[in-house]
């Protein structure tokens, strides 16, 4: 049996209940997982709520780490007793233990430990294929500006210190004076206070009125139309997320008019489709972790019983950094 936590209709933070649950034995291509630490990200909310669509009573969490207890049939990159980490769906990493596809699960190396693991796969993928994969047009190069909202979230704090890494001059926006000081230190080129700015304004005087290559967004409705006018000729405007909503409908033709822009709606499980493509993003990640360059902030740790507190807090956008359960 399995301590899990489901919802059985979407709603609020109190619609999560903790469930004893059997867990069975993996098939093929399947794994079970005995977590020691589980990641929270804000796709985790758009599941509660229903805006992402799942199948009913369901599970929740994408991203978790742990020791593999069993493997399936035709399951070779990984063995019983492994060091595992992964961002993968289905939903289900709220739980004790889990089977699951071993697909996206990678072995964890040694020199990272399991909350590092946990708080850092799907978020360090994501600004892995945001940074490397998601390019504008002629890519980006060292001196280079780009704009990046929701800069002290957990993606966010990594992305910062990637870029750093690559050299860019990254603008990043966030909703306190605290949180903007906190991705200053970490290497934002500039940061911009949303509550007490004009970020279009900000933008436009930090670049000498040129604008950016390229705005990374995962706020969505409130940040979309102010982030297009932010963007320079043939500039990309990438989409990853609606913390605000989603975005509203708009005419293309507004893209011509704004300087021929391009805008694309990204999601990390197109990127991580293929194992081999899984395992590549990850060796990158681990590569950058384990040298240094990007440090995992974990900023706020809740047991799994206290999952509805830590779904408050993100939603309420008292956090920085990366959150982790603890099962």
């Amino acid at each position: 049996m399995s301590k899990v936590v489901r919802i059985h209709q979407t709603g609020g933070p109190e619609q999560m209940v903790l469930e004893d649950v059997e867990v069975g034995e993996p098939g093929p291509g399947e794994i079970r997982i005995r977590h020691h630490a589980i990641g929270l990200n804000y796709i985790d909310v758009y599941f509660r709520t229903g805006l992402y669509p799942q199948a009913l009573p369901g599970g929740l969490g994408m991203e978790g780490a742990g020791v593999v207890e069993a493997v399936g049939e035709g399951v070779t990159h990984l063995k019983a007793g492994d060091r595992a980490a992964y961002a993968s769906q289905p939903p289900g990493a709220y739980a004790e233990r889990r089977v699951m596809p071993a697909r996206c699960v990678c072995r964890l190396p040694d020199a990272i430990d399991f909350e590092t693991g946990a708080a850092m796969m799907l978020k360090g993928m994501t600004a892995q294929y945001l940074l490397r994969r998601t390019l504008p047009q002629g890519g980006l190069q060292p001196g280079d500006f780009v704009l990046w909202h929701a800069v002290a979230g957990g993606v966010g704090l990594i992305a910062v210190q990637w870029a750093k890494a690559l050299g860019l001059q990254l603008i990043g926006t966030a909703g306190s004076d605290e949180k903007c000081a906190l991705a200053h230190s970490l290497g934002a080129a500039h940061v911009i206070n949303y509550r007490r700015e004009d970020f279009l304004a900000r933008v436009r005087e930090i670049t000498g009125g040129q604008g950016v290559k390229v705005v990374y967004d995962s706020v969505g409705k409130d940040t979309w139309e102010k982030s297009l006018d932010c963007l320079r000729p043939f500039g990309l405007m990438a989409s990853f997320g609606n913390a605000s909503g989603p975005v509203p409908p708009f005419a293309p033709g507004i893209l011509g008019a704004k300087g021929s822009i391009y805008v694309t709606r990204q999601t990390l499980f197109t990127h991580i489709a293929t194992r081999e493509a899984t395992q590549a993003m990850a060796d990158e990640l681990f590569e950058v972790v384990a040298s240094g360059k990007v440090k995992i902030r974990i900023d706020q740790r809740f047991a799994l019983a206290d999952v509805r507190q830590a779904h408050e807090a993100l939603e309420s956008r008292k956090t920085t950094g990366s959150t982790i359960l603890l099962p």
